[in-house]
């Protein structure tokens, strides 16, 4: 087994026992060497974001005191979630290795295919999105735009 992908699957396993929160695990590495890690935490931390890949992420940006995870390689012991695709997307992370499938947690309980079909275009009924006040909102992104010393990441 991958040595990396070993301490992906023995963190979710560790949440068999401790129930923080499904049997998900993530390490990131960087030059060979583990920066990151994190297990789902979800029902330990009362944070639905808490998964082990966003736990791992923020590990790894602690460890190296950077958002920008360039050049690291995630695994995990599960295809990422809608939303640990995005902030592995976010965090620069280019290459991802993962176990279980996204049916695979499904069959165990699992609702990430109900944010797919979403994001596809179907079942939109399951979140009402609506623009409001963007006259007003607006204003603020217009300031950023000329603010001379933003960082964009």
């Amino acid at each position: 087994m991958n040595e990396y992908m070993k301490v992906a699957k023995e963190l979710s396993k560790d949440n068999l026992n401790t129930n923080a929160g499904g049997p998900f695990g993530a390490c990131i590495v960087k030059d060979g060497v583990i920066i990151g890690r994190g297990s789902n935490q979800v029902l330990k931390s009362n944070d639905p974001t808490a998964h082990g890949e966003i736990v791992a992420i923020r590990d790894a940006s602690k460890n190296i005191n950077s958002y920008d995870l360039s050049g690291c390689i995630l695994y995990t012991s599960c295809y990422p979630c809608p939303m640990c695709l995005s902030a592995i997307i976010w965090s620069n992370i280019k290459k991802v290795y993962y176990g279980n499938t996204a049916k695979d947690a499904s069959d165990i309980g699992f609702r990430d295919e109900l944010i797919y079909e979403y994001i596809k275009g179907n079942n939109l009924d399951l979140l009402d999105l609506e623009e409001i006040d963007r006259d007003e909102t607006i204003k603020v992104f217009e300031e950023y735009k000329n603010k001379k010393d933003k960082e964009i990441y």
